[in-house]
């Protein structure tokens, strides 16, 4: 059982693992940068860290400070929350490596999904249907507006290591993309210390539905079944709709969610 948990993040979900670790008689260890030395997340842990300045690439996406930090404070596991960190594979290891458990993926397996070319490169090579677009290595400007425009206008520039809805831009025409793209790696660098994208051709009416699967490291396997998450202000979730109305009879929510995960004896 943990029985000290450092929250490599900030904010809401810093709070609500707090709140959650709270009923479990877990410590908690909150970190803070300059901006949010009176945040709630840091009133609310146990203990709090300051661990740079208001920049979160020199702050919470220095993986060496917050291991350090949760050294000093001998906290025996580190919760990443989501966005930051939480992706980075090499911060996964680094953190195992410590001597920490990583509440989270295994390295491989975020190598594998965390990065968004890395996941549909993966899919493609297992027949999986995605959506159409460029997401290879070459990153030059021209190249990536060349592959814009064999693609198809609208189209959309997205992060490789995003979420959140951060590291996003529709573009609808030519003229736009060189703005759009540096707008897009700009804000990447800053919130995920990556500022290389991909590019997909916009769809223009989707729906947007998700199954979230959960897995232990004894490899038990569970589903939550299917949810609707199409209701978004800026790329971001704003409601999720659980069932989703929009999923058929035929692909009802059992069968489906069954494709996806079986639990394990």
């Amino acid at each position: 059982m943990i029985k000290s948990l450092l929250i490599a993040n900030r904010g809401e979900i810093a709070c609500r693992i707090i709140r959650t670790a709270r009923r479990l008689g877990i410590r908690t260890v909150a970190i803070y940068s300059d901006a949010d030395a009176k945040a709630l997340h840091v009133r609310m842990a146990d203990e709090a860290v300051h661990i740079g300045p208001s920049p979160a690439r020199e702050s919470y996406l220095v993986g060496e400070k917050i291991i350090a930090a949760a050294m000093a404070t001998k906290a025996k596991a580190i919760h990443p929350g989501y966005g930051f960190l939480s992706e980075n594979a090499d911060f996964a290891q680094a953190v195992i490596d410590a001597g920490f458990i990583w509440v989270g993926p295994k390295p491989d397996s975020i190598r594998a999904m965390g990065l968004k070319d890395a996941a549909k490169t993966l899919m493609a090579n297992a027949g999986v249907p995605v959506t159409p677009g460029y997401h290879g290595e070459d990153q030059s400007p021209d190249v990536l507006k060349m592959e814009a425009s064999a693609i198809g206008y609208p189209v959309l520039i997205k992060a490789v290591a995003g979420g959140g809805g951060k590291g996003m831009r529709r573009v609808d025409a030519a003229k736009d993309f060189d703005d759009a793209l540096e707008s897009c790696k700009r804000e990447a660098a800053s919130s995920f210390g990556d500022d290389r994208v991909l590019i997909e051709k916009y769809i223009l009416s989707p729906r947007h539905i998700e199954v979230q699967v959960f897995g232990d490291s004894k490899g038990n396997v569970v589903h939550l079944f299917e949810r609707d998450c199409s209701l978004q202000r800026r790329h971001q979730k704003v409601i999720e709709e659980a069932p989703a109305p929009a999923w058929t009879k035929r692909r009802g929510r059992r069968s489906a969610a069954r494709r996806f995960a079986r639990p394990r004896p």
